[in-house]
């Protein structure tokens, strides 16, 4: 084996590059005092001796220091090879007791022609939903997937409903998070955690004997793309009719929009409001804040105060004054959050 390839073995184990010159020197001297391995490494002798204490707690090396001058003598090869394995082998039971096997994310489309099989598909995509759910539908057919919106919301996920249609509305409480109308026709569109969702024609859940065709995907880039034209063309345009009452507290949420949604409930309740953030600074470094809430930026909740469709930010007033809080990707604000934990301040 070349020099090369034994070094890049050698560097999965964790050794520098400065280490893998030194202990191959001292394998090629099987032992010898610090200066000699310095000289023939091109390394000083204080670094021989700083590496060999780290080789030593590995087990490639031993350190005589006992004599004078000190010695460093490398371990036996097959010594190392069997420590090394018997270290892997000690860490499957507990690398196989952690891991899941799933199967891999497929990234498809699946073209609906039935209008029976686009209830379904949206139904099975509300009963899969983890955090969130955006969805607009005729109200006619909201009985088709109104238990899984139910139970969807029960279970702590965001949910954002359009109903469209001029019939008078009945009573929508519970069936999601905020509801809408909009009594224009517009396409029946579901998204699920911003990654697997469902775009309908109108034409095709108005008529029964229409041509047209859905599409379901399961695609991370086009979700968001969706969740966007969701915010940004039709939830604005519609007028709501229904708003849950804020969450218990104190709750944690991963999912950065629906903080924003309950902070902004609480707050018009005048509810003393705390965030614990755990994140990033957008411009660099881990971030840690908390502090009290004293506004929302957001367009889920009438009336909106945000500057541009899929703003969603919290303000949170802090020891080092007013910081700015987005969510995954955030760009204007002061602090990208992976978790924020509301509680009463």
């Amino acid at each position: 084996m070349d020099e090369r390839t034994l070094a890049d073995l050698l560097h999965r184990f964790g050794l520098s590059d400065k280490e893998v010159d030194t202990y191959l020197t001292l394998l090629e001297h099987g032992e010898a005092k610090a200066s000699t391995i310095a000289d023939a490494a091109g390394v000083s002798k204080r670094y021989v001796y700083s590496v060999s204490e780290a080789l030593e707690e590995r087990g490639f090396v031993e350190v005589n220091d006992h004599v004078v001058p000190t010695t460093i003598r490398a371990v036996p090869p097959e010594d190392v090879i069997r420590r090394l394995r018997s270290d892997v082998e000690s860490m499957q039971p507990g690398l196989e007791e952690r891991y899941a096997e799933a199967e891999p994310t497929a990234e498809q489309f699946e073209v609906v022609k039935s209008r029976v099989t686009v209830f379904k598909r949206i139904r099975e995509l509300i009963a899969a939903a983890d955090s969130e759910v955006t969805l607009s539908i005729p109200l006619e057919h909201l009985e088709e997937v109104e238990t899984e919106l139910r139970e969807a919301v029960d279970r702590g996920v965001l949910v954002l409903l359009i109903v469209t249609g001029e019939e008078d509305l009945p009573d929508l409480g519970g069936v999601a998070s905020a509801v809408r109308v909009w009594r224009e026709p517009m396409p029946t569109m579901v998204t699920v955690d911003q990654s697997i969702g469902a775009v309908a024609p109108a034409e095709m859940l108005l008529r029964s004997n229409s041509d047209r065709q859905a599409i379901v995907f399961a695609q991370e880039q086009l979700g968001p793309v969706l969740v966007g034209s969701f915010f940004g063309n039709y939830w604005p345009a519609a007028e709501e009719v229904a708003t849950a009452a804020p969450a218990t507290l104190p709750t944690s949420y991963e999912n950065f929009r629906h903080a924003v949604f309950q902070a902004t409930l609480h707050l018009r309740a005048d509810t003393p409001l705390h965030a614990a953030v755990e994140g990033r600074f957008t411009e660099d470094g881990a971030a840690a804040i908390e502090g009290r809430v004293v506004d929302t930026r957001q367009g889920m909740v009438a009336p909106a105060n945000n500057e541009f469709p899929v703003q969603h930010s919290l303000v949170v007033e802090t020891e080092d004054g007013e910081l700015t809080v987005g969510g995954p990707g955030a760009f204007v604000e002061d602090v990208e959050a992976d978790r924020v934990t509301l509680s009463r301040a």
